[in-house]
């Protein structure tokens, strides 16, 4: 099997993936598990979160376990996506007559612990990031490392998960919207847990 490439699923597995990629077509985001429990039939967690565990280590979802609204379906982007030619702001450069490339997401999509959260709101309009966007992260494990002005999603006290610029000085860490409208939100370090660095951002259209 060639890397990228989503192994075998077994009919129960298939079952879940195929619901999941009609569930998360239609709604824009991911079902909780209970709904995908009622969806298969089932009376416990347990058999789901099994389903979803094999899922991943099999290449077709990215999952934070315990928190089904990270799950992010890979098994359909797996093969990459066409690149159609050259586009300028005046018209098209080239025709799309023959695809000649493909554009491999498959290193971005095996990064370790890579999810999705889903934006809501419009903090972050002047950074090309709107409301109802997917966002892809990768997991941070030191802040201390990141780049100055990164975007970052991390846990604020009393605000919960937000998306901001990350900006680091003297004890205090200030994230920072890309909207005017909005103030920066400045703490001490040890008050903000950053959680991932933006990979990529994924339009619904």
């Amino acid at each position: 099997m060639s890397a990228g490439t989503p192994e075998p699923l077994t009919p129960a597995q298939q079952e879940l993936y195929d619901w999941l990629s009609d569930y998360i077509g239609a709604n824009h985001h991911s079902p909780s598990i209970r709904q995908m429990m009622q969806a298969m039939g089932l009376r416990s967690p347990a058999p789901v979160q099994s389903r979803l565990r094999h899922l991943q280590q099999k290449g077709w979802i990215t999952w934070q376990e315990g928190q089904a609204r990270t799950l992010q379906l890979l098994g359909g982007l797996a093969s990459g996506i066409p690149v159609l030619g050259a586009v300028a702001a005046g018209g098209l450069v080239e025709t799309f007559d023959d695809v000649q490339e493909r554009l491999d997401l498959a290193p971005v999509l095996e990064t370790q612990g890579l999810f999705a959260l889903t934006v809501n709101g419009d903090s972050m309009v002047d950074a090309h990031i709107a409301d109802g966007d997917v966002v892809l992260m990768e997991p941070v494990l030191e802040a201390s490392r990141l780049r100055e002005g990164t975007i970052v999603s991390a846990l604020v006290p009393g605000s919960g998960t937000t998306l901001k610029h990350f900006h680091r000085s003297k004890g205090t860490i200030r994230l920072e919207a890309a909207n005017p409208a909005y103030e920066p939100i400045v703490l001490p370090v040890d008050q903000v847990q950053v959680q991932g660095k933006l990979v990529a951002v994924w339009r619904q259209v």
